[in-house]
C-alpha cells in the first residue's frame, strides 16, 4: 500500500515537469528574441538599465482569470509567456568576474500549482527554451544585490497602478514594490517612459523576416475565415454565428484566438465603430460589417470586410461601398517608402469628402468627418494597434492597415435611403522596397467579387444541430 501511495505521489509531483507534446514548431526562436534584446541595448544611453515587467493577470469572474496575455514588449524581448516576471537589460556588463548584461526574474516552478494552472518554465526552462543565462526565481529579487540607484537612467514603461497582491511579496505587485525600493522611485518617471516608448517604437515598427512570416500566416488564415463567412452568410444568420465561424477557422489553423474583440455588426450595428455585442439574432437583408483578425503566436491580423447578407448589394449600398473601395485604391497609390504616414489619412479624407459631395450626402468637405470619424492607417504586429512612429515616413518592412470607412446611422442629415449603411474595407499591407504588398488580398474587396463568392456554398451551410 505504501509503495502504491508513493507511486501516485511521484506521478503527481513529476507529471507537470514532463514536456508537452505536439506543440507548434513555428514560434519565434530564442535567437530572434536574443537579437531583439541586443537591438534594444544598442539604442540605450550609457550607464542605463531597462526594466520590463510582465502584464498582470485579470479576473474574469470571482476566482477565475481571463486567459493570460503577456506584455507584448516582454514577449518581443524574451518569448516568455507567463505572469509575475521582470526582465532587466543593462547597457554595460554588470558585476565582477563573471559579468552579465541581463537579469530575468521568473515565476518559480511549483508542481502542485502546475496541476491546477498549467506548466511553468521556471529557471531551467527559461534557460533551455528561451536562451537566457542569468535567471532567478521572483522570490529571490528582494535579496538580490542590485544597486539600481547607480544608473543615470532607468528605462521602463509606465508602471501600472491597478495590480492586486497575493501577499507573497514576489507576485507582480511584490516585484514592482521591490523594484521601486531598489530604484528609489517615489513617483513615476515620465522621461523614462518616453525613452522606453521611443526605443520600442523604433524596433517594433520594422518587422524582421521571422515576424513577416508570422504576419503572413495570421493574415492569410483571417482572410480564409472572412471568405468562409461570405459563403455561409444568409439573412437568418446571427451576428454571433458569423463571429463563431471566424473563431472556428482561426483555431482550425492553430491561432490562439483573436487579436482584439471581434466586431460583427449588421445594419445599424455596422455604424458603431467598435461595436462588440455581436448579439443581433438575424442579419436580415442588411450589410454585415466584420472587423475580425486572428492572433497567431502573438501577432495580430486586422481585416475588415463588409458584405450583403443576401448576397447582393442594393444600389445605395453599392454606391457607398464603391466610394470606400475607390478611397482605398487611392491611398494604396501613395503607399511606398518615403511617404509621410499622415498623408495616408489626409488622402482618404479628401477622396471620401469628394465622393460624399457627389452623392449629395454632404455639401461641405469638412462634414465628411461626420461619416468618416476615424483614421485610415495604423501599425500592425504584436498589438493590433502596434507600436511605431506615426509622425514619420513609410519604410520598407513596415506593416500597416489601410481602412477607410463610411458610417451613416439613422436620423443622419441626409436622404433616409442612406441610413444604416456602414461600410469599412480594411487591408493589411507590407511596405516593400519601392511600393507595397497587400497581405490580405486573398479575401475579395471588389463588390462584384464579393457577390460571386457569396453565391458559393460553405461547409458550414451543411452543419445541422439539434433544436433547443
Amino acid at each position: 500500500m505504501k509503495q502504491l501511495l508513493l507511486f501516485f505521489t511521484l506521478l503527481i509531483t513529476i507529471s507537470p515537469i514532463h514536456s508537452q507534446q505536439n506543440l507548434p514548431t513555428d514560434y519565434l526562436s530564442k535567437e530572434f528574441h536574443k537579437e531583439r534584446r541586443e537591438a534594444f541595448r544598442n539604442l540605450m544611453p550609457a550607464n542605463s538599465v531597462a526594466v520590463i515587467f510582465s502584464y498582470p493577470e485579470r479576473v474574469f469572474s470571482k476566482d477565475i482569470n481571463y486567459n493570460y496575455h503577456q506584455n507584448p514588449d516582454l514577449y518581443y524581448l524574451s518569448g516568455y509567456k507567463e505572469p509575475d516576471a521582470v526582465l532587466f537589460l543593462f547597457k554595460e556588463p554588470q558585476g565582477t568576474g563573471e559579468t552579465y548584461t541581463e537579469l530575468f526574474f521568473v515565476r518559480e516552478k511549483n508542481a502542485n500549482r502546475e496541476i491546477w494552472t498549467g506548466r511553468r518554465l521556471g529557471i531551467e526552462g527559461t534557460k533551455s527554451k528561451l536562451g537566457f543565462t542569468n535567471v532567478h526565481n521572483g522570490k529571490d529579487f528582494k535579496d538580490f544585490v542590485l544597486d539600481l540607484k547607480k544608473f543615470d537612467k532607468i528605462i521602463g514603461d509606465k508602471i501600472p497602478t491597478d495590480i492586486g497582491s497575493d501577499k507573497s511579496g514576489f507576485d507582480l505587485y511584490g516585484l514592482l514594490e521591490t523594484f521601486k525600493t531598489k530604484a528609489g522611485i517615489t513617483k513615476e518617471n515620465e522621461n523614462s517612459a518616453d525613452l522606453f516608448t521611443t526605443i520600442t517604437n523604433t524596433l517594433r515598427e520594422i518587422k524582421t523576416p521571422e515576424e513577416m512570416e508570422l504576419m503572413r500566416k495570421t493574415i492569410k488564415l483571417s482572410c480564409i475565415a472572412h471568405n468562409e463567412v461570405m459563403k455561409a452568410v444568409g439573412p437568418n444568420m446571427s451576428e454571433n454565428e458569423a463571429d463563431g465561424i471566424h473563431a472556428y477557422v482561426h483555431r482550425h489553423y492553430g491561432a490562439e484566438g483573436e487579436g482584439y474583440p471581434p466586431i460583427v455588426g449588421a445594419g445599424a450595428n455596422g455604424c458603431i465603430l467598435h461595436y462588440g455585442e455581436n448579439n443581433s439574432t438575424k442579419i436580415d437583408n442588411q450589410l454585415l460589417l466584420m472587423d475580425v483578425g486572428s492572433e497567431y503566436h502573438g501577432y495580430s491580423a486586422d481585416v475588415t470586410r463588409t458584405i450583403p447578407a443576401n448576397g447582393k448589394f442594393t444600389e445605395e449600398q453599392k454606391a457607398i461601398y464603391q466610394l470606400v473601395y475607390e478611397t482605398q485604391e487611392e491611398v494604396f497609390k501613395i503607399c511606398k517608402p518615403g511617404t509621410p504616414i499622415q498623408n495616408l489619412n489626409q488622402k482618404s479624407k479628401e477622396v471620401i469628402a469628394a465622393g460624399l459631395i457627389k452623392l449629395g450626402i454632404i455639401t461641405d468637405p469638412k462634414d465628411a468627418r461626420i461619416y468618416y470619424p476615424h483614421g485610415c492607417s495604423h501599425f500592425l504586429g504584436l498589438d493590433v494597434h502596434d507600436k511605431g512612429n506615426y509622425m514619420g515616413n513609410l519604410k520598407e518592412n513596415m506593416i500597416l492597415t489601410v481602412e477607410p470607412g463610411i458610417y451613416i446611422p439613422a436620423n443622419s442629415k441626409c436622404d433616409k435611403k442612406w441610413w444604416n449603411i456602414g461600410v469599412r474595407i480594411e487591408d493589411d499591407i507590407a511596405i516593400t522596397k519601392d511600393s507595397y504588398e497587400n497581405l490580405s488580398a486573398e479575401s475579395p474587396r471588389k463588390w462584384q467579387d464579393i457577390e460571386k463568392l457569396a453565391a458559393q456554398k460553405s461547409t458550414f451551410n451543411e452543419m445541422k444541430f439539434p433544436k433547443i
